[in-house]
């Protein structure tokens, strides 16, 4: 056990929170990620409280509060700037599943620690006397590169099978070495995780992507764990596919390309994480995951846009690039071909195609949508009523037409004129008149 002190930078208002609540006689303490990320030296995200407070205190005590899930012992709290603090009460587990927990209320702050997953998130510190609770030596494995489950492993998968994949995420972002009993554990479980739901699985995964500056490291412990292959099967197989570089498989590629792009966009990750799939196969574990159509729509560009055209190709070639790949998704389709580029050079130095050529591409490609051409039907000089003006019937034909037209003015803008547009209708259609 380790008790000791530390200043940690926390926001005005937690150490306001604690002052409040203690004053009253409600022992109170920060929790969570922060702490965590405080002590780690990383840069912390948002700051949670517990306390042996009931919500019902919380909500006598607090002039403003929104019950954010009072029924779970959470009340949000609300400081005088606007910003909405979680604070719960101690809580210990009465009941699990691998899929759900029943909680009741707890007294103690050592209770609500050990039912935590992993001892680097099982650490407490006071606010007010900036004293750190560690009971479980979650600080010590920090320090070590470690990660631990707080008390017998197996018991503590059992209790959620999610916790495999927040190992995971956990032992990727904090470069930490998942211990050996641990890890066995998370072997025996591996069939259970098909049982989590769609949303559960599909939030950790984005939440990797979207923190972790080389998600590869997580990925690999999907991979090596078989995880993989139980939630993934189709990226499972690209761990056989080979590639254009001697020795270098799919999922090798795939898993640099993620390395070479930014945090803070899962979309892009995600995309880039299945673009070694045929889109079908890309559809299928998007719906899986149980995305919105929208968030479908875009990957699925992402993953079957057609490369980037040399930087001395011809205007028209990006104007049919542009076009294929959509004014909304081209950026990141261009940034998922650099990242694709700089790994290559990595791995082999030869590479086709540098990161030097595919900026001068991306270059050539802003310059040309900076000429604002028209790039979809919707921006064309003639729509849907035009044609019923001209006497033509409106059905699957419509759509045909407007492929053509469109295709006509991405060989040379200057022809997205509507009088132009109608004399093609005209010689094309026997039915049109002007």
């Amino acid at each position: 056990m380790s008790d000791t002190t530390a200043s940690l930078s926390a926001p005005a208002a937690v150490r306001w929170i604690a002052r409040t609540l203690e004053r009253h006689g409600f022992e109170t303490w920060a929790v969570g990620g922060a702490v965590r990320d405080a002590i780690g030296g990383h840069r912390s995200g948002d700051w949670d409280l517990t306390t042996r407070a009931r919500p019902k205190d919380v909500r006598r005590i607090f002039k403003r509060t929104v019950p954010v899930g009072v029924e779970h012992g959470t009340v949000g709290v609300l400081s005088r700037e606007g910003t909405m603090y979680e604070v719960t009460t101690f809580r210990r587990d009465v009941e699990t599943d691998g899929r759900h927990a029943v909680v009741s209320f707890a007294d103690k702050i050592v209770d609500d620690l050990a039912r935590r997953d992993f001892t680097v998130n099982a650490i407490a510190w006071h606010p007010l006397s900036e004293r750190i609770y560690d009971p479980f030596g979650g600080r010590n494995d920090l320090e070590n590169g470690r990660l631990r489950t707080v008390g017998e492993p197996g018991e503590r998968f059992r209790e959620d099978y999610l916790r495999v994949l927040r190992a995971f995420r956990f032992a990727s972002r904090f470069e930490l070495e998942i211990d050996s009993e641990t890890w066995e554990a998370i072997l025996a479980v591996v069939g259970r995780l098909s049982g989590l739901s769609a949303e559960r699985i599909r939030d950790e995964l984005l939440k990797m992507l979207d923190q972790d500056r080389h998600p590869s490291r997580g990925l690999e412990l999907y991979a090596e764990s078989g995880v993989l292959s139980e939630l993934y099967p189709e990226l499972e197989a690209t761990r056989k596919a080979s590639t254009d570089l001697p020795g270098v498989t799919q999922w090798a590629l795939t898993c640099a390309v993620l390395d070479h792009l930014p945090t803070g966009n899962a979309p892009l990750r995600l995309g880039a994480l299945l673009r070694s799939l045929q889109p079908a196969a890309a559809a299928a574990v998007l719906f899986r995951l149980r995305l919105s159509n929208a968030q479908v729509d875009r990957t699925l560009r992402i993953v079957s846009a057609p490369p980037l055209p040399p930087s001395d190709a011809s205007g028209e070639g990006f104007r049919r690039w542009l076009s294929a790949v959509g004014r909304d998704v081209w950026p990141a389709s261009a940034r998922v071909e650099l990242a694709l580029a700089r790994a290559f050079e990595k791995m082999a130095p030869d590479a086709p195609r540098d990161a030097a050529s595919v900026v001068a591409s991306w270059r050539r490609a802003r310059e040309v949508r900076d000429t604002a051409p028209p790039l979809a039907v919707e921006d064309l000089a003639l729509d849907g009523r035009t044609l019923i003006r001209l006497g033509l019937r409106p059905g699957p034909r419509f759509g045909e037409i407007l492929a053509d037209l469109l295709d006509w003015v991405l060989e040379d803008p200057a022809r997205n004129e509507q009088s132009l547009l109608v004399e093609r209708v005209i010689a094309t259609e026997p039915h049109a008149r002007d």
